[in-house]
């Protein structure tokens, strides 16, 4: 199974980013092989339709869960739509994340926000 994580730096200690679109980076962790990649963020500069982007890149990367604090709902859509089930981070590090979604203790993302559509930031 793969897993994404928005992270503010290459780390697996990295703290998760609070956005979801504007993220600098997506950690993908494979928990089949225990191996993570980093992938830079190409939608974090976008003027619009961050989050978008953003969920078309993780459903092409093949990921089927998403850890993230908090997500608009047009991103919510498209990863919906790939089948990507998607579940509320703590303020840990993504390891930290990814232990506690492996030990089933994660809540589903239920709270969906409009997004910042024309914000075109932070």
């Amino acid at each position: 199974m793969k897993i994404a994580i928005p992270v503010n730096e290459k780390s697996l200690e990295s703290n998760v980013c609070v956005s979801f679109g504007r993220t600098p980076y997506f950690l993908i962790y494979d928990t089949d092989t225990q191996k993570s990649v980093f992938l830079d963020n190409s939608a974090a500069a976008s003027t619009g339709g961050a989050g978008i982007k953003a969920a078309q890149m993780i459903a092409d990367n093949k990921v089927n869960i998403l850890l993230t604090p908090r997500l608009g709902e047009n991103a919510a859509d498209v990863l919906k739509s790939a089948e990507i089930e998607i579940y509320k981070t703590t303020t840990a590090s993504a390891k930290d994340n990814i232990d506690v979604f492996i030990a089933g203790k994660l809540p589903l993302l239920n709270e969906i926000h409009a997004g910042f559509h024309g914000h075109g930031g932070k």
